[in-house]
């Protein structure tokens, strides 16, 4: 190559596949030619250069601004992450404490079959939210998943006003986790709780830091400690409900008809009971929320248009699973109006788990629920940290964020990014002060709501995208993966979702029940993010994406040059007894 003489094409022609006449493409199709950064003058410099020595020309590629797989992201970022990472990421990042510790508050509000609804209908929505994921990700697995699918299938505006809001709500997030381990310590010892903060913090940087393997490994062995959790915790309400432990009488559905399988809420009646089932419902999506994480980190994934399908696909199923025979065993080891529910969710001692283990004569439980859940702070700290970091990269991507978020370690990490969340990380020390406490919890609950206008997103996306293809007269099966009922499950889910969102905090709007956190949690969010949407909107005149604008004849070539590899198969022999959970 240097026999162009020239460094500067050199460094293009670095970039760049080059096509000889005599040599066509290994796989028959288009290569990808690229030239990040060069002028036009460049690549006809270079052209030049190539023809006298026997070569087609090089053609810059056009990444639309960001929206499709960049060279930088190609090129700065390195693939660490296996799908059983993901998978076990997805897993992890919704088993937590609204598994363990708040499935009481739902058997309170709901009863024992209202909140077994409640969690199957979320549960519905979530596999909706994660096939369409899986879709839109397999066509575009770019860094910041669907806050960079946004800005390619609707528009710009709305892209900058979900990914600040996820950046906002996972700079707040991490402190308030690693505040939640140092109360949860609290449960065995008295000492001051900033002798855990720093700790955490600076396991948590290192974490951040590292290639981005070794967060996929801590990460796989923290959901791995969960679900044996889950399973044990089952299993051993199974036991206790069938009378199993010696000096314990047999429970069976005895809670299920007294005090029965719904429960009055606000209301009396089927009135109040449809209320219970409602509230469970919107305080079940909290408990799932992290789902839709598993894709932030596309560029960081290995074989991403396989990798991130399966693991959408089998995510959902095990979630499922485990949190459908979770909530079906706490209602019938507790009756509803057991008053150690109340405040359920606030320490390890109103675990609905907890309780029917101390009732039984088992009170080791506690400490064992409170060491996972310490686990589950920690695991929940990092995701945020990897979600949020990779959002603020795929903003700087851009140009809707500084471009000093760009900088990556020689091993693909984006420090910078990291170091930005690692200052924030130091509002955990808030904790300390009670009134300070109190202002934290307030800016915590700013984008509580985020979730809902995430899973929202997600599947406006998936929608904009097939009516698109439509629009564009290109086939469904050009898609690396797709289910043919996701046609209608997005749009149905997306609808349940913006109803959810408007009614997520109802109970404040009944007489007696007016609640100022409750009302900032649940609707605050909707204000702020439209605000950004029409700031940037006006700032910068964007216009939402015509179907037939969307470049979707470039994003298509990218796949069929960097397709799906075949599948490998599933693990085989004895590793099968446990690779079942992300295989």
């Amino acid at each position: 190559m240097t026999s162009l003489g020239d460094a500067k094409n050199a460094a293009i022609v670095s970039d760049c596949d080059i096509i000889n006449p005599g040599s066509p493409s290994s796989n028959g199709d288009t290569p990808d030619l690229s030239a990040e950064g060069a002028t036009g003058t460049d690549i006809e410099t270079l052209n030049g250069a190539l023809s006298s020595h026997g070569f087609f020309s090089v053609q810059q590629r056009d990444d639309h601004g960001g929206d499709l797989v960049t060279a930088a992201e190609a090129e700065d970022l390195k693939r660490g992450l296996d799908q059983r990472h993901l998978s076990m990421l997805g897993i992890a990042g919704s088993i937590g404490t609204g598994l363990f510790l708040g499935l009481g508050v739902a058997v309170q509000k709901g009863g024992p079959l209202g909140s077994l609804l409640g969690y199957a209908v979320i549960g519905l929505i979530v596999c909706a939210v994660q096939f369409a994921l899986g879709e839109v990700a397999a066509v575009l697995p770019v860094t910041g998943s669907f806050v960079r699918h946004s800005e390619f299938l609707v528009d710009p505006a709305w892209g900058f006003a979900i990914g600040w809001n996820l950046v906002y709500g996972n700079l707040l997030s991490i402190p308030s986790e690693i505040t939640a381990v140092c109360v949860l310590f609290q449960f065995w010892t008295d000492i001051n709780p900033a002798a855990f903060i720093v700790p955490f913090i600076i396991i948590t940087v290192a974490v951040g830091l590292a290639f981005v393997r070794v967060f996929g490994e801590v990460e796989f062995v923290f959901a791995l400690l969960k679900i044996f959790l889950v399973i044990f915790l089952i299993i051993m309400g199974l036991v206790i409900n069938l009378g199993g432990i010696p000096g314990t009488e047999q429970i069976g559905f005895k809670y299920w008809r007294d005090p029965g399988p719904f429960v009055e809420y606000i209301a009396a009646g089927d009135w109040g009971k449809f209320l219970g089932f409602w509230a469970v419902m919107t305080g079940a999506v909290f408990s799932f929320a992290g789902v839709e994480s598993l894709a932030m980190a596309a560029a960081e994934t290995k074989d991403p248009r396989r990798a991130i399908p399966r693991a959408c696909k089998r995510v959902f199923a095990r979630i499922i699973i485990f949190y459908m025979l979770a909530v079906f065993v706490v209602g019938i080891l507790v009756p509803s109006n057991d008053p150690r529910l109340d405040g359920s969710g606030s320490s390890v001692a109103q675990s609905p788990f907890v309780i029917a283990a101390s009732a039984a004569g088992i009170p080791a439980i506690a400490s064992m629920v409170n060491a996972i859940v310490i686990t589950s702070a920690w695991s929940a700290s990092n995701q945020s940290l990897l979600a949020g970091t990779r959002v603020l990269y795929g903003l700087a991507l851009k140009g809707q964020a500084p471009k000093i978020f760009l900088r990556t370690t020689s091993w693909g990490t984006p420090y910078v990014c990291v170091l930005f969340f690692a200052c924030f990380m130091l509002l955990s020390f808030m904790s300390l002060s009670k009134d300070a406490m109190t202002v934290f919890w307030w800016l915590v609950s700013l984008t509580a709501a985020g979730v809902l206008v995430s899973w929202t997103s997600i599947l406006f996306n998936h929608i904009r995208l097939l009516r698109a293809m439509r629009e564009q007269n290109i086939s469904v099966d050009q898609l690396p993966w797709h289910n043919w009922w996701t046609l209608y499950s997005s749009p149905a889910a997306m609808v349940m979702n913006i109803v959810i969102l408007f009614t997520s905090g109802f109970s404040v709007f009944t007489k007696g029940r007016w609640d100022a956190p409750t009302f900032v949690s649940s609707y605050l969010d909707i204000p702020l993010v439209l605000t950004a949407y029409l700031s940037w909107k006006y700032y910068k005149a964007t216009e939402v994406v015509s179907l037939a604008d969307i470049p979707l004849g470039d994003a298509f070539a990218q796949v069929q040059q960097s397709p799906a590899e075949p599948d490998s198969g599933k693990q085989k022999g004895p590793t099968r007894l446990v690779s079942w959970i992300w295989d």
